[in-house]
């Protein structure tokens, strides 16, 4: 077992951020590549865009107010699925019909992290929305998302049925954005050196063992 102390990495991400889904991707393999450094992973909260209402609008109602119209993403849209299949990830901005405000996902997630499911229920989220155009205003697709990962279906629904959290995690995206945070994903070392954006797993992983020397070199001290 290592004696180091672990790297704490808080990853500041939003569900609907196609650079999330590809930066989890990344952030994952970089882990790989450093297997003898203890990490400890916590999956944080942002809302990519705040202004949409909590019961979501069409996907095309919101690419004419981000982009200008819903042809001004084809482009982009482009360079996204050309990336995300490179790390053998699947995007189909064409079946997303839907644009959801996230704060019931983020819920999920912070829940799913008391049973040590975050990360999946993260991956989960994403692939339903990316991959498969999900509608993630939809509590049936949130429960079956949150039954997937091994939640308790019927207790997830009690709760998203309430406002149990929203302030938690409200504060939490807002804590980020107050400490300058505002393109996603970053990746916070340490609560104290931030790298923004979908890195290369290599520039990740050399990230990781640098910071990790640094606190356990301190810590030594």
């Amino acid at each position: 077992m290592s004696d180091l102390k672990p790297l704490r990495l808080d990853i500041v991400s939003d569900v609907v951020c196609p650079w999330c889904y590809i930066g989890k991707h990344r952030i994952e393999d970089a882990l790989k590549l450093v297997p003898d450094v203890p990490v400890e992973v916590h999956w944080r909260p942002f809302f990519l865009n705040n202004w949409v209402p909590r019961e979501g609008i069409s996907r095309e109602e919101y690419l004419t107010a981000k982009f200008g119209s819903v042809d001004a993403y084809k482009g982009i849209a482009g360079r996204v699925v050309a990336a995300a299949n490179e790390e053998g990830l699947t995007y189909h901005p064409e079946l997303v019909k839907r644009q959801p405000n996230t704060i019931d996902c983020h819920r999920l997630i912070h829940w799913a992290e008391a049973k040590g499911k975050a990360a999946e229920m993260k991956q989960r989220l994403m692939e339903l929305y990316f991959r498969d155009g999900g509608d993630l205003t939809d509590s049936n697709v949130l429960v079956q998302a949150a039954a997937d990962v091994g939640l308790d279906a019927d207790d997830v629904r009690k709760r998203l049925a309430t406002d149990e959290d929203v302030a938690l995690v409200s504060a939490q995206a807002q804590e980020a954005a107050e400490k300058g945070i505002s393109g996603v994903p970053t990746f916070v070392f340490a609560q104290k050196y931030a790298v923004s954006g979908a890195q290369p797993a290599e520039q990740l992983a050399r990230a990781i063992r640098q910071v990790s020397a640094e606190i356990n070199a301190q810590a030594a001290q």
